[in-house]
């Protein structure tokens, strides 16, 4: 996996604000790269951004990272929908055109990938 592009996920994974999610292929437009990219990079070294704010398209987290991100969610005011196994993304994705503004900001530093 490319340093360069791990950087990029986990820089627009740690600008998405409390109480807003994005999804894999959110991330994944914006950095350039597949949702399953993402998914590996988040998985290999998301544990130390707010991992808890990126979902899949239908808003869920798969059943091992539930009761943790809905703890913190649940400090963030994010709801869980009644089916019990995530939000309702379109009630609380981040504003992705501010998200890409920061993040075009914030990896200003980085080579282009």
């Amino acid at each position: 996996m490319d340093d360069v592009v791990a950087e990029r996920v986990l820089r627009a994974v740690e600008l998405v604000p409390p109480g807003r999610v994005v999804s894999y292929g959110d991330l994944g437009e914006l950095v350039g790269r597949g949702p399953r990219l993402v998914g590996r990079v988040m998985s290999t070294y998301g544990s130390g951004v707010a991992w808890w704010r990126v979902v899949n398209a239908s808003g869920e987290h798969v059943p091992h990272l539930r009761a943790a991100a809905f703890e913190r969610w649940a400090d963030e005011g994010i709801a869980v929908k009644p089916n019990g196994r995530g939000c309702r993304i379109a009630h609380y994705r981040a504003d992705l055109e501010a998200l890409a503004s920061a993040h075009a900001a914030a990896c200003a530093d980085l080579p282009p990938i």
